[in-house]
């Protein structure tokens, strides 16, 4: 029972910290585009991006589309992510 408590703690704690953005910086691209999938999405907050990561187009809302961005990493400085858009016009 200990050990379930502790797994549940870490991911909670895990999952907090994706939720509350990651600086795309400490990643390398690879590293990046993992959390993205392990986790679905990510909010990116680097100041020129500011904005969710998507692992595919299903998280997407009606009226978006899924569009490629860079955003630096430790190294590649136009690492691709994918985010949403609106079909009118730029992201959130």
């Amino acid at each position: 029972m200990k050990r379930f408590v502790s797994a549940v703690f870490a991911m909670a704690v895990s999952f907090s910290a994706f939720a509350a953005g990651i600086d795309s910086r400490v990643y390398n691209c690879a590293g990046l585009h993992a959390a993205i999938t392990a986790n679905r999405f990510v909010f990116i907050n680097y100041p020129s991006f500011m904005d969710f990561a998507v692992a595919n187009v299903s998280f997407c809302s009606g009226g978006e589309m899924l569009q490629l961005r860079s955003v630096p990493t430790s190294d590649n400085s136009e690492c691709l992510v994918n985010y949403c858009r609106h079909q009118g016009g730029r992201g959130n």
